[in-house]
């Protein structure tokens, strides 16, 4: 069994969920604890 191992998205799956968060105004910090990313999400347009 292989532990640890890291999901993988694809490139058009993360711009889906980015434009998700933007557009939805779903927190930016509910979204990555969900997708499993470990770094935050910037902020864009600030």
């Amino acid at each position: 069994m292989i532990t640890g191992a890291r999901k993988k998205y694809s490139k058009e799956f993360k711009l889906d969920a980015i434009l998700f968060v933007i557009d939805q105004g779903y927190p930016r910090k509910k979204a990555a604890q969900s997708l499993e990313i470990l770094t935050p999400i910037p902020e864009l347009g600030t």
